[in-house]
Parts: C-alpha cells; structure tokens; sequence
C-alpha cells in the first residue's frame, strides 16, 4: 500500500540586482532538492518567499508593498535579502511576516520553510545535492561560509534564459561611499575561490549556456580579501584573482561579460584580455561622477583620473564598449559640479550611461551632508544630462551601420502576418540584457532557422538613440571549449 504525498508550493518573488537574482536562484535550487515544488501564481502558493532590495528608497518601498501583496493573497510570507538585514523597517509595516532573514541565507530561509510547510521526505524519489568535482568545503574554512557564497552547491534552478547566466564570483564590500549601505547589509567583501566558479561557469557551458555575466559588489578587487589564493579547477592550482579567472573563463568558448569594475591599475591586463578576443570588449564601470569635489565627498576611489585610464583602455582595445551609472543632484554639488560632469561625458563618449538622481538612503552618512539640491534642481540636471548621454549614444551606434555583427538571439518579434521565426530581438557583444541597446533584425533567409540563444552575424542597417536594426546574414555553428551535454549538442 502506497500513501500518496502532498507536495508543498513555495511561490517566490525576486527583486533587486542581479546579486539577488543568484541568491534567488540558490534558494529555489535548494527548495527543488528537498522536495517542494515551486508555485507560479498566489493561487497555488502555500507560502511565499520575498527576496528583497534595501538599497535605495525606491527599492526599499517596492519590496515592502511587494511583501504586503503576499501577505494578502497567501497570509505566509518569508523575506530574505538586503532589506531583511533591516527587520525593524519590514515589521513596522508588516507585523505578521512568518519570518525574516538577511541577505545570502540559505539555510536559514529553508529552515523556516521547513516550520511553516513541513513535508515528509520520500525515501525512494528525494533528491539529494550533488556538488560539482572542486566545490567541497575546504578544510580551513568556515563550513558556513562556503554554503553562503555557494562553494558548496551552485545553483542549478536559473532565473535567466538557458543561453545567459550570472555569476557570483564575491559577496560584500570592502568600499565606505557616502551614498552607500551595501556593507552594512551584506558585510565586507568574501570571495570565492576561483575553482569553484570556474566549475560552476564550466556545468553552465556544458548545459547550453553561451554568455556567462560575472558579478560582483566589486568585481575589481576579487580575490583581495583571501590573498588570492589558489584553487583546484581539472587538475591545475588558479589563483582567485580577476586577471587569472578571466584568462580560463576565457577558455571556455562563451560570451564573458564584466560587470561592476572599478579602474584599479590591473584591468588593463583584462582589457588586453579583451583585446586579444579572450572576453568580450566590454566593462560596466559605475564612475557616479566626475567633478573631483563631488567624488571626495561620495567617497570614490580614482577622482580625477577616470579620462585617463579610459583613454588608456581605448588605445589597448578600440572596440572596447563602456556602460556607466551616474549619480546627479549629490549633496553640494554646484552648477559648476555638474558643468564638470556634463564636459567628462563630451569627453569620454562612454557607450552605456544611466544616471538617477540622489535620493537619501537610510543610515547612509550622506544623509549628514550640508547643501542638499532641491528636488526640481535634481530634475532639471538629470534631464540635461540624460539628453547629452542620448546625443552621444545616436552618434556612436551611428558608427556602426553597415557593419557585420556577431548578435546573440534573446527573443522573437514576429507579428501575426509574419512568417514564423522572421523577426528576432538579439544583443551585441557591447550589450547587457536589461540594461542596454537591442539589435532588432530580420531573419532574412534564415527565417524558421534561428532560434532564441542562437548567435549569428547581422549587418546593421539603421540605428536610433539606443538600438540598432538589421538582418541575419549567417548562422554559424556555435563550438565551445567545454564538452556539451547531448540534448544541447546541436543547440
């Protein structure tokens, strides 16, 4: 006789960056290995889990309305993440949360999953975790720690299409910027040994992935706080620094994307990187500003020396691509301050600019400083700046129709008269998804042939402010480095 088992549904809400979204996909990894299944809608849901954003007020009042929402449909609600390091500010509002956690916790979120929907584990169908060669703890170091930052297990459930992820490669930050609380929420910088993310980057490969997107709070300084020690990855010792972990990310046949890369003095070797074909021409470099007052009081590294060292890159790789996010409207700054940072965009011609205005953080130490700017004033500069930052976009996409284009496939755009498959979405090797330009594209001949995660070249026709269009011109086969599982062979 046979008693059937009732499977648990845990519905899930991921906010923030895509740091989050890694911890995100942990969580729900772990949810699958011990047998509950994950809700799509409140209807289904016997509890929710909300990982949340604490960073700045938008984000804050969007994770609690956010938690409030899951409250009323379900009544059980567990909240992770940046804002969970707050819990005085979540209870305020929501009083009846089921349980609160702080940022990359795991254990403890499924600890309380475990008290709000206990299941009885089936001993012949539970899945059991299994950890990639290399990605055991290691002796001399806190088995928590490993759990945490994902030594252990790396996720397995993607929140991301099957042909991009996101890799964690730290967590924390070593940084004290005015604006910022991020170390108060997730601590000081721990970084992962490079044999563990290079095993995770592999599984991802072996598994279709084409476009592997490192993270990081500061992605620069990986490595710094154990030394860069080395690790196991298939058979050789690689130290946990950016240069070296790039070379054998490289290696691997995918698209490698940096994200969050302050300009210390060794991202030029990874810019050669760049420049020899190894990763893609890319860096996303948050400067916040360019007026050397204004960088003091933010508590920014490199004030001053920014044109520099991008001038610099640009003579190593030309066809290096800058994305960067600008504060406006910082505490003291000055029509004069923000003459400064308007001439360093006509300067630096950076490719990828967004920029917001200033708003107070809580118990960030700019909310101490003298001078605030007037809400109007905040405005008015950030529409000023945003309309230099869309010339010089126009201008540089500009530059490349009538160019050929390697584009990677993330959707379709057919309309209903269309042949099936005729009109797709892609991105460049200079655009991120989410936060960059698109290439919008015909399929030309290869209509039907192209499907989502496929790159192919395109000639680029037309442009705009931020996007390109153009048609398919060849498919080509798409041969990693890295032995590909056999349902993905073809892909």
């Amino acid at each position: 006789m046979t008693t059937e088992l009732k499977q648990k549904r845990v519905g899930f809400i991921s906010l923030g960056c895509p740091k989050a979204l890694v911890d995100s996909e942990r969580i729900l990894t772990q949810l699958r290995v011990e047998g509950y299944e994950v809700a799509p809608s409140y209807e289904d849901a016997d509890a929710v889990i909300v990982n949340t954003c604490g960073f700045i007020t938008p984000a804050v009042e969007e994770s609690l309305s956010a938690i409030g929402e899951a409250l009323d449909a379900t009544g059980k609600v567990i909240v992770t993440g940046c804002l969970g390091e707050r819990p005085e500010k979540i209870m305020e509002r929501h009083p009846k949360v089921a349980a609160i956690t702080g940022s990359e916790a795991v254990d403890e979120v499924m600890g309380h999953v475990r008290e709000l929907l206990p299941i009885e584990m089936d001993t012949f169908t539970g899945n059991l975790p299994v950890a990639a060669p290399g990605m055991r703890p290691q002796v001399d170091r806190p088995q928590r720690e490993d759990v945490a930052h994902g030594d252990v297990f790396a996720p397995t459930v993607k929140l991301t299409p099957r042909h991009y992820a996101y890799v964690k490669i730290a967590e924390g930050c070593n940084h004290t910027c005015a604006f910022c609380i991020i170390p108060k929420l997730r601590g000081l910088q721990v970084s992962r040994d490079a044999g563990a993310v290079l095993y995770e980057a592999f599984r991802l490969v072996a598994g279709g992935t084409k476009e592997l997107m490192i993270i990081s709070q500061d992605t620069s300084a990986y490595g710094v706080d154990v030394r860069y020690r080395e690790s196991e990855f298939q058979g050789e010792q690689v130290r946990a620094h950016l240069t070296d972990l790039a070379v054998k990310l490289g290696e691997m046949g995918a698209w490698v994307r940096l994200h969050y890369v302050y300009p210390y003095p060794h991202v030029e070797k990874v810019v050669e990187l760049m420049a020899q074909g190894k990763i893609l021409p890319y860096l996303d470099v948050p400067l916040q500003h360019a007026s050397p007052t204004i960088l003091k009081a933010m508590r920014r590294p490199g004030a001053g020396r920014q044109l520099d060292t991008i001038r610099r890159w640009r003579e190593i790789c030309p066809e290096l691509v800058i994305r960067s996010t600008f504060i406006v409207g910082f505490p003291g700054e000055t029509e004069e301050d923000f003459q400064e940072l308007l001439q360093f965009l006509e300067d630096a011609r950076l490719d990828r600019v967004g920029a917001f205005p200033y708003s107070d953080v809580d118990e960030a130490d700019a909310n101490k400083l003298l001078n605030p700017v007037p809400e109007e004033i905040k405005q008015e500069r950030l529409a000023r700046f945003m309309e230099v930052a869309q010339r010089i976009s126009t201008e540089k996409l500009a530059e490349k129709v009538g160019r050929v284009m390697d584009v990677i496939i993330d959707e379709f755009n057919d309309d209903e008269d269309d042949r099936p498959g005729s009109k797709l979405i892609g991105r460049t090797k200079g655009d991120a998804p989410g936060i960059d330009g698109q290439v919008y594209l015909s399929a030309g001949a290869f209509a039907g042939q192209v499907k989502i995660g496929d790159i192919v070249r395109v000639r680029i026709e037309d442009s705009d402010e931020y996007d390109l269009y153009g048609e398919v011109v060849e498919r080509p086969e798409w041969k990693p480095n890295v032995p590909q599982l056999g349902h993905f062979r073809h892909a």
